[in-house]
């Protein structure tokens, strides 16, 4: 037996267009913001790795535990800011990403759901063009073209026997 339908839950118009509204305001409100790199630039400034990144945090626990100790050259008010920002978009990223892959998971079964009923349909045309109705001679033709005919076909793969 086949599995079809495997995602049977889809959109309504409302959610469509609160997701899309929701995404856009959120592309104007952050879009002032963006900074477009070069590829030489990503280079340069993409270098802060994780090791680099714990050391940013131990001088930030540094700085509130013990102030005193700060550097009077760094702007601490930019610094803090910095830091802020930083811990703001890599939630964001973490929480796009997050949906991302959820709605490509979505949309793989969608997919599947509607290849499978395609063949589906492509059967029954296939079926429908010898009973000589009108129409379906041109349809099969048209949807022929997308399955190459080789000399044997393949052989499915089965899955392995239990041993005992």
């Amino acid at each position: 037996m086949s599995i079809e339908n495997l995602n049977a839950v889809h959109y309504t118009a409302e959610e469509k267009n609160i997701s899309i509204s929701s995404l856009t305001t959120l592309e104007n409100t952050l879009n002032s913001k963006f900074k477009n790199l070069s590829p030489e630039e990503r280079v340069r400034f993409g270098s802060v790795h994780e090791q680099n990144k714990l050391f940013v945090n131990k001088v930030k626990d540094f700085r509130y535990s013990q102030a005193g100790l700060s550097s009077p050259d760094v702007d601490w008010e930019a610094f803090q800011e910095d830091v802020a920002s930083r811990e703001y978009l890599q939630s964001m990223i973490a929480r796009l990403e997050s949906l991302t892959q959820s709605l490509k998971n979505n949309k793989i079964l969608h997919d599947y759901d509607c290849y499978h009923m395609a063949l589906t349909d492509y059967d029954y045309t296939k079926y429908k063009v010898n009973t000589k109705q009108a129409g379906y001679e041109v349809k099969i033709k048209e949807l022929s073209q997308f399955f190459t005919r080789s000399k044997s076909a393949p052989t499915p793969i089965k899955p392995e026997e239990p041993t005992q």
